[in-house]
């Protein structure tokens, strides 16, 4: 008899309507292998409920802040239940912008150059007057992005110098501390890391949004953007692009699942790495199932590998 499984969605990030469309589609993958599935839209009876039902594991198709920030991981440790994805620490240092930003330069991993800043900084100490300085420092344009969301969620492109307080205050309304990023020109790629000893990276997807960049909506609304797959790179690139992926994957801890949002310079080729998400999307335009595709797994093998790798982590 296969395992039953409890599929965490929803709950209440601002990434809760993709979660769900992300949690609905690993459901029915998993009852369509003969899995008895239980389905759960976080809220306040989780606990309760996951102590009652008793799962074999725990699929987080949570999204977002309290998903992938290490609360749901830590929540899970507790009760004893194995669960998909890595543990707290990968996840809290993934989902943090900054703290992700300062591993990948500890290991000499390519990462844009950065300043971050915090509220208290800017209301208490008068941060405000350092604009100028990062301006000058990072060059024009300047993403401004929150430290802690997903989706490209508060993500700013700011080309003029006077716009860059409006940004930095429209981010902060996703979160307290903020990153003022060197925009780098080029292509945009991911890479989907699963499995262990070794990691795996599956084939590199290329990204090209039909306007502007690759925000939340050019990531969720069919025909918004293009992807290629493989990517339109060399051989040798496309090996590195793999190789600088892993390593962001291993550096930070993480195990089964991750994928690495990067973008390749178009001055230097040289693949910088923006991002990593501990639980990727598994949406009908996500990302980690369209590399999987590429590499001839159906979706309901994705889901079912991901399910197997997570029954045989020791953590």
């Amino acid at each position: 008899m296969k395992p039953k499984i409890a599929v965490l969605m929803g709950g209440r990030s601002l990434e809760r309507d993709v979660s769900l469309m992300s949690g609905r589609r690993v459901e029915r993958a998993l009852k369509s292998r003969g899995y008895e599935v239980l389905a759960l839209d976080v809220d306040e009876r989780l606990v309760p409920t996951l102590l009652s039902e008793k799962p074999d594991l725990v699929y987080i198709a949570l999204h977002g802040k309290y998903g992938e920030d290490g609360t749901i991981q830590e929540t899970l440790e507790i009760m004893g239940l194995p669960y998909t994805g890595p543990g707290p620490l990968p996840s809290m240092i993934g989902f943090n912008k900054i703290l992700s930003k300062e591993v990948f330069r500890s290991q000499g991993i390519p990462t844009p150059e950065y300043f971050a800043l915090s509220a208290t900084t800017l209301k208490e100490m008068g941060a405000a007057a350092l604009l100028d300085v990062i301006w000058a420092k990072l060059g024009s344009p300047v993403v401004v992005k929150p430290a802690e969301q997903g989706s490209a969620l508060g993500v700013r492109i700011v080309d003029k110098r006077e716009d860059l307080a409006e940004a930095l205050i429209a981010a902060l309304g996703y979160d307290d501390r903020i990153i003022t990023e060197r925009f780098i020109k080029g292509t945009e790629v991911a890479v989907s890391i699963l499995g262990d000893d070794p990691p795996k990276a599956l084939p590199v997807v290329e990204i090209v949004p039909r306007k502007g960049f690759f925000d939340f909506d050019s990531r969720y609304t069919p025909g918004m953007s293009e992807y290629f797959v493989p990517a339109r790179l060399s051989s040798e690139l496309i090996d590195e692009v793999k190789r600088v992926a892993i390593l962001a994957h291993t550096s930070i801890g993480c195990r089964v699942i991750s994928r690495v949002d990067m973008i390749i310079g178009e001055q230097d080729s040289m693949p910088y790495v923006l991002e990593l998400n501990i639980s990727p999307g598994m949406t009908e335009t996500s990302l980690l199932p369209i590399a999987a595709e590429a590499e001839g797994m159906s979706f309901e093998d994705l889901v079912e590998e991901i399910v197997r790798l997570a029954h045989e982590i020791k953590r």
